[in-house]
């Protein structure tokens, strides 16, 4: 017989520097399969400043990328009890926001960023956000194709969204592009497409392209 036990978990994530009234963005960055917040932080180092704070939550699970020992790594969900790692890392993030947005200015400017398997990460995020943000990027990831499109979409009137791909991305090809297409149809909102050329890992270049805009 299966069974649920409701416990209280810490948790840490990772901050690029101080939240103070000079701060007029703060960035939530999902990573990907595999890594960890506190080296997939530094990748937004370009980026980071007194104006632009990040913030790096991490996934819940972590374990040896090889073997027993060695370089760790943490996802933020495998297939075994999905849908309870899906509510498990909500409420974490859920729990992340408002400690970092209760010490920041009220008019500061939100970003969301998932990369790789951060992006369905931060689509199922963003159906349970009860906080306004600016723009959504997925980075070298997609969305995911079992979200509420109707309420995602209705989530994303009004954003900014973008999809950022490399030309030599190993885990992207035309046929998973074509069904990125059909889903970005079904939310009926506008998404900007931008490839660069590069691999599976974040592009600064085009995020300083998307702050510009």
């Amino acid at each position: 017989m299966r069974n649920t036990v409701h416990f209280q978990h810490k948790a840490v994530y990772y901050q690029s520097g101080s939240i103070s009234s000079s701060t007029k963005e703060i960035w939530f960055v999902l990573h990907g399969y595999g890594q960890l917040p506190q080296y997939f932080i530094r990748k937004f180092k370009q980026i980071s400043n007194e104006e632009r704070i990040v913030i790096a939550p991490g996934g819940l699970s972590r374990f040896y990328l090889e073997g027993f020992s060695g370089r760790v790594g943490s996802t933020w969900m495998t297939k075994e009890e999905r849908l309870l790692d899906i509510e498990n890392y909500i409420n974490y993030l859920n729990s992340v926001a408002p400690e970092v947005l209760n010490s920041a200015p009220k008019d500061v400017r939100i970003t969301l960023l998932g990369f790789s398997q951060g992006s369905a990460t931060v689509c199922r995020w963003i159906e349970k956000l009860d906080f306004p943000f600016e723009k959504l990027i997925l980075h070298s990831g997609a969305f995911p194709p079992d979200i509420d499109f109707s309420g995602l979409g209705n989530k994303l009137k009004n954003k900014r969204v973008y999809m950022l791909r490399g030309t030599y991305d190993e885990f992207i090809n035309e046929e998973r592009t074509k069904e990125q297409q059909a889903l970005i149809n079904k939310l009926n909102v506008k998404v900007n497409q931008i490839e660069f050329e590069g691999k599976h890992d974040i592009h600064i270049d085009s995020l300083m392209n998307i702050i510009g805009q």
